[in-house]
């Protein structure tokens, strides 16, 4: 008897959307990077360019992955740059003008994150009020707050915490030897390290848990969800309150990177961590997202601007310009991956 082959069907009907969007995401920051050490070399060729990017957004990647998990469920989350300057600002005053401890100063960071993770949460799951409007509020509110704090900018003098801000984690293998021969080790700030702990912790959690499950089936299709027996509120609720907690966490990260406090830090964060979930790969629509391809979402987003100001277009709207031409590109992207997978779903 002939056997007959069974039809696999193309790529978009075998990799699911998650993945397929991830690979993009990968890809795409392979070539920027790849193209910029090519073409401009520089600093681009060595691997602390790299780890500076990693320092210098590891809050970003924090509050990212919290985005990332708000928008899988379907939901937004725009307070949690206000919440990284209100901790950042806190933070600062408790150790300068109240003799406080490291110690303390992570409660105070975690408090607040929990505290708004509470009240947002609870605003948007159970009284159903629009996530937009609820953070926005929330924005308002801890931006208000900071100045309410502490006017004025200033510079942490607490011994303790600057030597916990000057920690460096040296990278194996990894330095380069300077002009007079002097071996330089490669090095991370200890907010990377906290980062990427966070993103393998989500990771783990949206891809083995239960509760991940839960986060997907939410964002897909609420109805759906209910039937399976799933507590859309509760779970509504927890991504709220693991955004905002991780905004904490990613505000005293900012905290230990800047090392001081105003009311001007983090303008815009919010903005470039829901410009870094799609980028990675995460829908606005909801149920689809990777942690994973938000650390590259970010890492894009960072090397696009060092691009920018590498080729020498340093004033600001470049920038702007070139994120929202990027940011554009992988909307349109997802848009025709996506479409292209719902017709060869219904040719097979």
């Amino acid at each position: 008897m002939k056997k007959v082959k069974a039809n696999k069907g193309s790529i978009f009907t075998r990799v699911n959307d998650t993945n397929l969007l991830l690979g993009i995401t990968v890809i795409v920051f392979l070539i920027m990077y790849l193209g910029a050490a090519c073409i401009l070399g520089g600093a681009f060729t060595k691997p602390q360019a790299f780890f500076n990017i990693l320092n210098a957004n590891a809050s970003l990647i924090i509050t990212s992955c919290g985005m990332s998990l708000v928008m899988i469920t379907g939901g937004i989350d725009i307070s949690v740059g206000g919440v990284v300057a209100l901790v950042s600002m806190c933070c600062a005053v408790y150790l300068d003008y109240h003799d406080g401890t490291i110690l303390g100063s992570i409660l105070i960071a975690l408090g607040i994150g929990l505290a708004y993770g509470i009240v947002q949460g609870f605003l948007v799951a159970y009284l159903d009020i629009q996530p937009f409007i609820v953070s926005l509020a929330g924005m308002f509110f801890a931006r208000g707050m900071t100045t309410i704090v502490n006017t004025a900018p200033f510079n942490v003098t607490n011994e303790a915490f600057n030597q916990l801000k000057q920690t460096r984690i040296n990278v194996p293998g990894l330095g380069t030897y300077n002009r007079r021969g002097i071996y330089v080790p490669t090095y991370a700030e200890i907010g990377v390290l906290v980062a990427l702990i966070v993103v393998l912790v989500l990771y783990i959690m949206l891809k083995w848990t239960k509760l991940g499950r839960s986060f997907y089936a939410v964002g897909g299709n609420k109805q759906s969800a209910l039937m399976l027996g799933i507590n859309v509120k509760r779970t509504k609720f927890l991504s709220h309150l693991i955004c905002s907690t991780l905004a904490g966490v990613g505000g005293y990260v900012y905290f230990l990177h800047v090392g001081s406090g105003a009311a001007s830090h983090a303008m815009g964060m919010e903005m470039n961590a829901i410009a870094s979930s799609i980028i990675g790969g995460t829908m606005l629509t909801g149920g689809v997202g990777n942690i994973i391809g938000t650390l590259f979402g970010v890492l894009s987003l960072s090397t696009i601007q060092n691009i920018v100001s590498s080729a020498g277009f340093d004033q600001a709207w470049w920038t702007g310009i070139t994120i929202a031409t990027m940011l554009c590109l992988f909307l349109l992207i997802q848009s025709v991956i996506m479409a292209k997978k719902k017709k060869a779903l219904k040719t097979t």
